[in-house]
């Protein structure tokens, strides 16, 4: 993908990650970096447990995994922020 499908491809799933979990931090340039690390991570996480058919990019498959990647992005940043407090 190009860098402009990139950043439309983040804004989708940082705004759908938005949606599934309201505590996301930021703007709507926080939400294309959630989605473009968390396509990163599910794309990464999914490939190695179900095969690299699942890192698909503008399919169904590749937005779950995107989806699911941000949520653990947010997860992980939740955890991180709630330590230092």
């Amino acid at each position: 993908m190009g860098i402009i499908s990139w950043i439309i491809f983040g804004l989708i799933i940082g705004a759908i990650a938005r949606l599934l979990r309201p505590s996301v931090p930021g703007g709507w340039i926080a939400s294309i970096i959630i989605g473009i690390v968390g396509a990163w991570v599910g794309s990464f996480v999914f490939e190695h447990i179900l095969g690299p058919a699942w890192a698909a990019g503008w399919s169904f498959k590749g937005i779950i995994s995107a989806v699911v990647g941000a949520i653990i992005v947010v997860a992980i940043y939740h955890a991180i922020v709630s330590k230092k407090s």
